[in-house]
């Protein structure tokens, strides 16, 4: 099995995102609240390393992760470590954000505190279930960049739909990145796609190479 057939194998897999109607009732609009769940198939240990290398983000995630930089290393296990993306959707702005590394529970799931346009917290959860890992991200923030937070009032769905954009291609990507990881020789690598890109205009500039 190549690496094409083994990414169309785990195109099975499946991401969607909760949105939980009876917390939301009690959220301020500007505050988000967000359940993401990925199922893929694979290795808990190959997955968490991939979500647990903040540097990778970029290479793997284009579509969502832009301009990393690193600016504390942490401890032996990353805790502590602070770094910052420019992230977007597929709508036509980017939002700057520094995450600290609060916990790390490797392989079992990753979590992080962010600042900046958004603030609040993300919680990684990874189990292994028969063939599969089950990936669940909890997001809960609160919007501090003005036009979002202005806006969340009147175009509160507009911007969840931007987030369910950004975890659907995150699945995606990183079925890609797996099988990319398992391939064994060039011509098998060459045949796995390129992760889903960044919207306009991000799209029109040149993506990160790869290592």
């Amino acid at each position: 099995m190549d690496g094409t057939e083994r990414a169309n194998e785990d195109a099975w897999s499946s991401a969607d995102t909760d949105v939980l109607e009876v917390e939301e009732a009690s959220l301020e609009p500007h505050e988000y609240r967000f359940i993401n769940h990925w199922r893929l198939r694979g290795d808990i240990e190959a997955i968490s390393e991939v979500i647990g290398d903040p540097k990778g983000y970029q290479h793997w995630w284009p579509s969502a992760w832009l301009d990393y930089k690193g600016i504390e290393h942490g401890d032996e296990q990353g805790v502590g470590g602070v770094f910052r993306y420019k992230v977007k959707g597929w709508m036509p702005y980017t939002l700057n954000l520094t995450f600290t590394v609060r916990e790390v529970r490797a392989p079992n799931g990753y979590t992080v505190d962010a600042t900046g346009d958004l603030a609040g917290q993300g919680i990684w959860t990874i189990t292994q279930d028969g063939s599969h890992v089950l990936v669940t991200y909890a997001w809960r923030v609160r919007a501090e960049r003005a036009f979002i937070r202005n806006l969340s009032g009147l175009l509160k769905p507009l911007f969840r739909s931007n987030h369910f954009w950004v975890m659907r291609n995150g699945a995606r990507s990183l079925v890609l990145e797996l099988a990319r990881r398992r391939a064994t020789n060039p011509e098998e690598l060459a045949r796995i796609p390129e992760p889903p890109g960044p919207t306009f205009p991000h799209n029109l500039r040149r993506r990160p190479q790869r290592t």
